[in-house]
């Protein structure tokens, strides 16, 4: 990101109206300004996000780095049909999920019990580089919204299954186990049909 310039905003000015001036003020030196300023107040979210996914220190500073300099690159982008914050939050999420080298989405919550600690069952984890951007893929195209985040909040923030059925809201005797169950079924689906085919 470029150094400050001479345009500042104090913590008032809506973050609605910092990205209109990033995306379409005719003053260049404004709109970097207003996108640095937008950036930067997310910074702290974004690094304590990263760290919760990384536990390291080091790897949540690089992570959060890379999350919040291709924002303020593609802020001109946004189309605006979300709030900034929730299309940060999605482009943070993304990033961390493809910087994982551990992935333990496939197994049943019925086969694991509650997950204790944060190292994945041996036969779950994917060790082929080219499988986990593949697996990562179909979970983007595969999967519902829903889905998509149930499964990384129970497989990468390892909450319980009755914690997601809260985040979520869903209904039902089984809450998110159903969705969990689903989603697990579709990821199993598309990977025997690419072991098959």
């Amino acid at each position: 990101m470029p150094p400050a310039s001479k345009h500042t905003w104090d913590g008032t000015v809506p973050d609605e109206d910092l990205l209109r001036i990033a995306r379409s003020d005719g003053d260049s030196d404004r709109r970097r300004a207003a996108a640095t300023e937008l950036v930067c107040r997310y910074r702290d979210a974004v690094y304590l996000w990263c760290f919760r996914y990384t536990r390291d220190t080091e790897r949540a500073l690089d992570l959060s780095q890379d999350v919040l300099a291709a924002v303020w690159e593609k802020i001109g982008t946004f189309e605006g049909r979300s709030k900034f914050s929730s299309w940060l939050f999605s482009v943070t999420r993304n990033r961390c999920i493809d910087s994982s080298r551990r992935v333990d989405l496939l197994v049943d919550d019925a086969e694991l019990g509650e997950i204790r600690d944060a190292a994945p069952l041996p036969d779950a984890v994917l060790e082929d580089e080219r499988g986990e951007e593949w697996l990562l893929h179909t979970i983007r195209t595969e999967l519902e919204p829903q889905e998509q985040q149930a499964i990384w909040l129970r497989c990468v923030e390892r909450m319980s299954v009755d914690e997601v059925t809260r985040i979520l809201g869903v209904d039902g005797a089984s809450g998110a186990r159903a969705v969990l169950q689903r989603a697990r079924r579709k990821l199993r689906a598309a990977m025997e049909h690419r072991q098959n085919g």
